[in-house]
């Protein structure tokens, strides 16, 4: 008997949790694609615990393979969307993987009573390992806004960057993926749980409740024409 992969897994949860959309959407780049991921879709507790569970497995894959650190102190996540992946995945590293790890997410403004400061939950400190998570890159903004608030609390380590999703297209001014263009910029790893041509390949083999397969060859053709123009 053999195990799905983890990108076949993780397709199977986008498409069952509706976060996976096929159609014509316009992303934040003005870019028209064909298909849509929408981490809004992760909206109650099952869902977002087996969300973590990926983010997780995926975390202990590479750190197995020798790609992360093992000790990992804290995940952190950019508000807002980074929060519940953060908590999420602490509690299953911590659960399922016998990794003690703390959570950190930021502030979009400054608390000025009571704790006070910019970040929630791990206090970062000096020599911290510290893991990002986020959802899917398109530009790596959130990161290039991140960094700096990092350096700001404490002289930590950012041993890398984990997302759901990687769409794998180049940035607006390079043939770099924003992915290769972050890893090239900062210096760390970046992973994800699956990226868009598993995921239209995986989808190929995954039926709907009438039987039908959820990528169709128009579906697959068209995203083959939007990568063909758009990847890196």
């Amino acid at each position: 008997m053999t195990t799905a992969s983890l990108d076949h897994r993780f397709t199977e949860f986008l498409l069952a949790s509706q976060a996976l959309k096929f159609g014509d959407f316009t992303l934040k780049s003005g870019r028209k694609s064909p298909y849509f991921i929408n981490a809004g879709a992760f909206n109650d507790g099952r869902k977002i615990a087996t969300l973590g569970a990926f983010y997780a497995e995926k975390i202990a894959e590479e750190i197995a393979a020798g790609n992360l650190p093992a000790g990992i102190d804290t995940v952190f996540g950019p508000a807002y969307k980074g929060i519940p992946l953060a908590v999420s995945t602490a509690i299953a590293l911590t659960s399922a993987h016998g990794m003690e790890t703390g959570y950190t997410f930021d502030r979009k403004e400054k608390k000025d009573h009571g704790d006070g400061g910019m970040m929630v939950g791990t206090q970062l400190k000096d020599g911290m390992k510290v893991l990002l998570v986020d959802d899917v890159m398109t530009a790596g903004t959130a990161v290039r806004e991140v960094i700096p608030k990092l350096g700001a609390e404490a002289d930590v380590e950012v041993a890398g960057l984990v997302l759901s999703v990687d769409r794998m297209e180049k940035t607006r001014d390079s043939d770099l993926s924003a992915v290769k263009a972050v890893e090239a910029e900062f210096g760390f790893p970046v992973f994800a749980i699956a990226n868009v041509r598993e995921i239209f390949e995986a989808g190929q083999h995954i039926a709907t409740a009438s039987g039908e397969p959820y990528v169709t060859p128009g579906i697959k053709a068209a995203a083959d024409a939007y990568l063909a123009r758009y990847g890196a």
